[in-house]
């Protein structure tokens, strides 16, 4: 007779999605109040664990999941959950990308009209008992005519879109992954600046990311125009709370709307009861149409996978189970790592990826190595929503074209995979790696360069010119800043020409560095 599996609910879930879960073959709910010595208690016979972002799954909780196969995120973000360590007990992790993106775009909308017609003032004025004085006071202003601004163009991104053009507003986006044939129409491109200094509200969509890190800071805060608003119903961290308060003290910012913030909950934070600031405890995806949607996704999620019948939306599981994977493992590392350095060279969106690999370890594997790229190409981008499941469709959406191609570089190494991505203005970049010794991964060319480093850590490549006194030059501004060179590669394409140069670097490199 084959063993109960205990599925562990940290959250709270339906009671439709519950039904589900009880009424398969086999299956044993737990649920549990969503705190860590609940889940700790629990979770060593708990064959799968759904969750949101109450509970931290560290490596010390997870090494008491004896028999944990799959654990649920009832969110599109990770950030709870250590991958790595989870990875290596080969639990699935999985999370629900997409359900709830009508919800935070309306509750997006809602803050926005909550801004411009100051309702939370008068909300509160009138409360206080003040009535005619308030009215002639507290004057909002209207969203039609008005210009709003979109700094990332995802799902979310999307359906605030499609109400702020039923409002008669004017939308501006920036999102330097989309083309201008994949953006919606009535939409314009433009660079962040453009964006801030012509937008009347500015509204953040944007995942966690090193890039999206305070992208609104004290600097561009200051490229925006007097008197706008600012939303964010993405990520806490992409918005600077100090420069923000310094922002609305001054006066420079109209007002703040917030779903999310720097810490949760924001129990310290100045922004919560300051004037002109409407915030909400991250209920963005907080409707009962998304909570429906949720709880049943997660729920069929995690009895498809435990049935083995589906992985969708599983990150970190590029092959089926079954499948060789620690031997396939290394390749799959080396791919994303070659998706990962072709995002940081592309300046402009891309419109062509096309894959190529070669030798016998590597047979009958093209189509997990192109997943690997995807995914290396779209993390930078989009964080923890994409997986190596999802990764195809997302480039799709973004109007990749993604073909398996022969002979796009040639290589003198027995197994090696080769990416050459062409960009949306028609330049084309190609990077072959390969593993030394079936383990470690190697970059061992782009375009004409010959090269021989490891691509992890902090990194610089930069073009120059083969003649005497670069590299003192280089290593001079390296040691003037107390950075220090762990390992220098140099290609060239001819004795005298160009060469492109890539240091692996045992520090960060400051941004004035390249001023």
């Amino acid at each position: 007779m084959t063993e109960d599996r205990i599925v562990l609910t940290a959250t709270d879930l339906t009671r439709e999605a519950i039904d589900l879960l009880e009424a398969a073959e086999g299956i044993v709910v737990r649920s549990v109040v969503p705190k860590v010595e609940q889940v700790r208690d629990n979770i060593a016979e708990a064959t799968a664990l759904i969750t949101r972002d109450e509970i931290r799954l560290d490596a010390d909780m997870l090494e008491r999941a004896k028999k944990l196969k799959v654990i649920a995120r009832v969110s599109p973000s990770l950030t709870n959950v250590d991958l790595e360590v989870a990875t290596a007990k080969g639990i699935l992790v999985m999370n629900t990308p997409g359900a709830s993106a009508v919800a935070a775009g309306e509750h997006t909308f809602a803050l926005m009209l909550a801004l411009s017609r100051r309702l939370m003032t008068v909300h509160n004025s009138l409360r206080e008992g003040y009535w005619l004085l308030e009215r002639k006071r507290q004057v909002g202003t209207q969203l039609s005519g008005k210009t709003l601004g979109l700094i990332g163009l995802g799902r979310v991104g999307r359906v605030v879109t499609q109400r702020a053009l039923a409002f008669g507003m004017n939308i501006l986006a920036y999102d330097p992954y989309i083309s201008e044939d994949n953006a919606p129409d009535r939409v314009q491109l433009v660079g962040l600046s453009e964006l801030l200094s012509r937008s009347d509200f500015v509204s953040l969509h944007v995942p966690f990311t090193r890039e999206t890190n305070h992208i609104i800071n004290a600097q561009t805060i200051a490229q925006m125009k007097p008197g706008a608003r600012l939303i964010n119903t993405s990520v806490g961290s992409a918005i600077d709370e100090a420069a923000v308060i310094d922002a609305m003290k001054s006066g420079h910012l109209g007002g703040v709307a917030l779903d999310v913030y720097n810490e949760e909950p924001p129990y310290n934070s100045p922004l919560i009861g300051m004037d002109g600031v409407v915030h909400t405890p991250h209920i963005g995806d907080n409707t009962v149409e998304a909570t429906q949607d949720l709880s049943l996704s997660v729920v069929r999620q995690v009895l498809d996978a435990l049935f083995d019948r589906d992985y969708r939306n599983v990150v970190n599981m590029p092959l089926l189970p079954g499948a060789d994977y620690d031997q396939v493992r290394p390749y799959v590392h080396l791919a994303e790592s070659i998706g990962r350095l072709h995002q940081a060279l592309a300046r402009v969106p891309v419109r062509r990826v096309a894959v190529e690999v070669v030798g016998e370890e590597l047979d009958g594997l093209i189509k997990v190595m192109t997943v690997g790229i995807l995914k290396g190409l779209l993390q930078p981008i989009l964080g923890d929503a994409v997986s190596a499941v999802n990764a195809p469709v997302l480039a799709t959406e973004r109007g990749w074209q993604i073909t398996q191609v022969k002979g796009v570089q040639k290589t003198d190494y027995s197994n090696a995979i080769t990416c050459q991505v062409t960009l949306e203005d028609g330049e084309t970049i190609t990077i072959t790696g390969t593993l030394l010794d079936r383990m470690k991964p190697y970059i061992v060319q782009i375009n004409e360069y010959i090269m021989n480093f490891v691509p992890e850590g902090h990194m610089l490549m930069m073009g120059s010119y083969d003649k005497p006194g670069v590299i003192g030059r280089v290593g001079t501004l390296m040691a003037e800043r107390g950075v220090n060179i762990a390992s220098w590669h140099t290609g060239r394409a001819e004795k005298g020409g160009q060469t492109l140069t890539v240091l692996n670097l045992d520090e960060p490199l400051a941004d004035a560095i390249f001023k």
